[in-house]
């Protein structure tokens, strides 16, 4: 290799993203694989020749690391024949090496290392473009390929690639999957620690809020019986009330923390679940009509879907339409997937801008009627551990749907 060569070859050797995409594929230091080998092995049988190698070559050093027909290694890049020819066009085909001026000084055709007569080579080249080595066979006999043998070199060397890159993307995902398997450990660790902080806190603030509220409910009791201090009771019922309020709130928080982590699968009827929730809405829906029809057996934790269920038709029932009688329907029907249950109301409806936001945390679309914004948090929360989904859709005579949908 002149000296001019072996300048323009180190340069183009030395390019950092090559360099670190043969570190990549990490076979440089590793034991030749079966498969690069059967590779190499046919190689030499398409060309006709008992000599083959699989050569990356980094910015220093040629490693042959699969080879056919000799033990293979490493050699610097002054003695490296694939060296000289990452740069041409095409596969690389000399009958004889000591007529060829780029391959006549090479210790590998002289007898210092070698006596190659006849070589030929492919460029193994990534999907990124980037000249990683080459797929080469040899011989100590002078020879020829015809066309055939050239094409069946060319693919063979694109089959190189294809083998270093699959082996390269499966580590990568499997990385992937182990970085996705550590999240999702932080995540329910971190949910635990949220439930037993939530918990701790709801105590802690609950505590002192029920002793105010029985303070205040003894200074209501005690003024009642006093005329003279009636215009104080209105404060007095508006401090209750805002104290009633804030534990509710407070409890909102802690179900939300508890709700939607670990389930307890079983065979669930939601018509009895419907059935239960009924009667701890008595009080709620006392001038509703709750219309019910065939409800599904579905796979989940009870519990909470049951608290799914009771959000959603004290919502109904919450933001009825004071214009006329309010009227609740639950339904369920079966999908290509599992099953999808609704709960229709004829109630004031909500504004196409709020259909999502309202799913979010202590979002509301409608701050007339008293609650906290979590209780359709807390559902989507539940349905989303199920592995299912949840979603709004308006009534056109007036109302809103809001329906979930289990998988089997």
């Amino acid at each position: 290799m002149d000296t001019q060569t072996r300048t323009q070859v180190h340069a183009d050797l030395a390019d950092p993203s090559r360099v670190a995409g043969i570190r990549d594929l990490e076979v440089l230091d590793a034991p030749p694989r079966t498969d690069l080998v059967a590779v190499a092995d046919l190689a030499a049988r398409v060309c006709g020749v008992s000599l083959a190698t699989i050569n990356l070559i980094t910015d220093v050093e040629q490693h042959q690391i699969a080879t056919a027909g000799f033990e293979g290694g490493v050699c610097s890049i002054e003695d490296s024949m694939c060296a000289a020819t990452l740069s041409s066009d095409g596969p690389i085909v000399v009958p004889d090496c000591r007529v060829d001026p780029r391959f006549s000084s090479n210790p590998f055709v002289t007898g210092r290392l070698g006596e190659v007569r006849f070589y030929a080579s492919a460029r193994l080249i990534t999907r990124a473009g980037l000249v990683i080595g080459t797929l080469c066979v040899f011989d100590e006999q002078v020879r020829d390929l015809d066309q055939a043998q050239r094409d069946g070199l060319v693919t063979l060397a694109e089959r190189v690639v294809d083998v270093l890159e699959l082996s390269l993307r499966s580590r990568e995902l499997s990385a992937t999957l182990a970085e996705v398997e550590a999240v999702r450990a932080r995540l329910e660790k971190s949910n635990e620690r949220l439930a037993s902080f939530a918990g701790q806190v709801s105590h802690d603030l609950k505590s002192p809020l029920t002793t105010v509220a029985l303070s205040l409910g003894m200074i209501r009791d005690e003024l009642a019986r006093r005329p003279d201090q009636a215009a104080a009771l209105p404060l007095l019922d508006r401090a209750i009330g805002g104290s009633d309020r804030m534990a509710a709130l407070i409890d909102d928080i802690l179900a939300f923390a508890r709700l939607g982590g670990e389930l307890t699968r079983s065979d669930v009827d939601l018509g009895q679940l419907l059935t239960q929730v009924r009667a701890d809405l008595w009080d709620r829906l006392d001038g509703v009509e709750l219309v019910a029809g065939d409800l599904p057996v579905v796979r989940g934790d009870a519990v909470q879907l049951r608290a799914v269920l009771q959000n959603l038709v004290d919502n109904a029932a919450k933001y009825a339409d004071p214009g006329r009688p309010a009227r609740v329907q639950v339904a369920g029907r079966r999908t290509t997937t599992g099953w999808r249950v609704s709960i229709t109301d004829n109630g004031r409806g909500v504004a196409e801008a709020d259909r999502e936001r309202i799913f979010e945390p202590l979002a509301r679309a409608d701050t007339s009627v008293a609650g906290s914004g979590i209780g359709l948090t807390t559902c989507r929360r539940i349905v989303e551990a199920h592995g299912g989904e949840i979603g709004l859709d308006p009534v056109p005579t007036g109302g809103t749907t809001v329906w979930f949908e289990l998988p089997d």
